[in-house]
């Protein structure tokens, strides 16, 4: 099983900025895939960034430009850099990772979440 850490996250006014850290531990095969995932109350959970460990990239159009995700492959941790934050980017944040356990079946990880709130 694979555990997911995540922490960074606080209280920031607009256009402020935070990063965010989930570092993965226990056995697996491999991780292919990790992600930062969010949850505002009354709001279903959203992608926020997801990057593979060849270090492809993906983002949600209302991030893309102030947010980057990169990831340690050594240290199976993934980073988010938000720059420019904006109160609707008040959430719960999730990382996820996705891979292949050691008996080659696919799963999906998930942290317990950070608290991100942008106001002033």
């Amino acid at each position: 099983q694979v555990q997911l850490v995540e922490s960074g996250g606080g209280l920031v006014q607009p256009g402020g900025s935070l990063r965010l850290s989930c570092a993965a531990s226990g056995v697996t095969f491999s991780i292919n895939d990790m992600g930062w995932y969010r949850q505002a109350p009354g709001k279903q959970r959203e992608l926020v960034a997801n990057i593979t460990t060849t270090g492809r990239t993906n983002y949600a159009d209302s991030v893309r430009g102030r947010f980057t995700i990169s990831g340690d492959n050594a240290k199976s941790t993934v980073y988010l850099q938000m720059n420019g934050l904006k109160p609707e980017d008040t959430a719960v944040y999730y990382c996820n990772a996705e891979g292949l356990s050691l008996t080659m079946r696919v799963f999906s990880s998930w942290g317990r979440g950070t608290q991100v709130t942008v106001s002033s």
